[in-house]
């Protein structure tokens, strides 16, 4: 009587794991998280670099402007509107050195900082750029930093 409780227990916790697995490796495809914060204003900021997001591939997809903005005191600012990328899980911003970003190894072979998370995968959102980058930004990259696949790319040229 106890092997089969045993069993089926066994059978039920790999059952669970696996679903929240998927849970959390799947939902993103077909959840969005939409944002809209307030754009950096051009009285206050002035454009630096300007770019737009494009396709890395048919799966990962992106579009809209990423744009290098600077204060009166040299805070930078870098703003995503009419943005939109496709979901998925772990994605991060980057600021990356290489200007000619074609896949993930162009984004692993150069410099990079991570501006953090992702706020949403819709709609308009600001990311402060370190004072102390230590390179020029050739480019704004989405990222999946847990499986190291690029999601879309903003080649950046001055303004």
């Amino acid at each position: 009587m106890r092997k089969p409780f045993l069993l089926m227990a066994v059978v039920w916790a790999i059952g669970f794991g696996m679903g929240n697995a998927f849970w959390y490796l799947a939902s993103p495809m077909w959840t969005d998280r939409v944002v809209s914060e307030q754009i950096v204003s051009a009285d206050r900021f002035s454009e630096l670099k300007a770019g737009q997001f494009k396709d890395a591939n048919s799966s990962h997809r992106g579009k809209g402007t990423a744009t290098i903005n600077q204060s009166g005191n040299g805070e930078l600012i870098v703003s995503l509107t009419d943005f939109e990328v496709t979901n998925g899980p772990d994605l991060k911003v980057y600021a990356v050195e290489n200007s000619e970003i074609k896949n993930a190894d162009s984004v692993l072979q150069s410099r990079y900082v991570s501006l953090g998370v992702l706020k949403g995968n819709i709609g308009n959102q600001n990311y402060r750029l370190p004072a102390d980058v230590g390179f020029e930004v050739g480019s704004i990259v989405i990222w999946c930093e847990q499986f190291s696949v690029l999601f879309s790319a903003a080649t950046m040229k001055s303004i």
